[in-house]
């Protein structure tokens, strides 16, 4: 009887305030999506980085969430500051690591079986150097950035981001942000409802389609780059050019 009691008394008490025009809304605690803590947690559902026993592994700007196959890490800051992009305490697990800038690594040509390189290329200076540099010293590895979409809705590229990233077979493009870009759709709403404490429904939606809102990419050996700045200049490396001119076709 007591419990019937509480319904009924609930019931009534958001009527009553209702027809005062207070809208009543009781809403789930979110779950635990996967990838709202560690990123592995998703990329592991969506690649395979066919990693070996023994293999020197790089982990490129390890922040506070470091890749956990990692037998090396490495960061540009030790502590999180105004002056950098990391907002979170830097994680090590007792493992190996080494202060150094992506744009020159402190390493030997071809020393890692596999570099691992996650939500850094979006904020370099030089993607080509960096790019070059992580071709440099790996045989192999995996590059994830966010998509244009994901930065815009989120809107949280500015003063933050240099580039959004597409990859198309072997080949990664980096495009320079307009200032509008940056402003993405210049509202928290959606940033919100992904990270509300609350269930929502565009939160599964979220966090089942990483696939779609990160760039992953993996690569052996070498990849192409092209970088395009808003000054129409275009920097390739690794990539071989055709040219169409009417029916005829030259290669660079």
């Amino acid at each position: 009887m007591a419990k019937f009691t509480d319904v009924a008394l609930k019931r009534s008490g958001a009527y009553f305030l209702e027809k005062l025009g207070i809208k009543v809304e009781i809403c789930k605690k979110r779950p635990k999506w996967p990838g709202q803590e560690h990123r592995f947690d998703y990329q592991k559902r969506f690649v395979s980085f066919g990693l070996k026993p023994g293999e020197r592994v790089l982990d490129i700007g390890n922040g506070g969430d470091p890749f956990p196959f990692a037998t090396i890490l490495m960061d540009r800051f030790l502590d999180p500051s105004s002056t950098n992009t990391r907002a979170e305490t830097l994680v090590t697990h007792d493992k190996p690591f080494v202060l150094a800038d992506i744009h020159d690594l402190p390493f030997r040509n071809k020393s890692f079986d596999y570099i691992y390189c996650s939500h850094v290329l979006e904020l370099v200076e030089n993607p080509l150097r960096a790019c070059q540099e992580i071709m440099r010293i790996g045989k192999r590895g995996f590059i994830e950035t966010p998509t244009a979409g994901k930065d815009m809705l989120f809107a949280w590229a500015k003063d933050l981001q240099k580039w959004h990233v597409v990859a198309i077979g072997r080949n990664l493009y980096f495009f320079e942000y307009s200032p509008r870009q940056l402003d993405g759709i210049n509202s928290n709403a959606w940033r919100d409802l992904i990270l509300s404490d609350h269930r929502n429904p565009l939160q599964e939606v979220f966090y089942q389609n990483l696939d779609i809102f990160n760039v992953m990419f993996t690569w052996e050996d070498h990849f192409s780059v092209f970088v395009c700045r808003l000054d129409g200049t275009v920097q390739v490396l690794n990539a071989k050019i055709e040219f169409c001119h009417g029916n005829s076709r030259s290669h660079l």
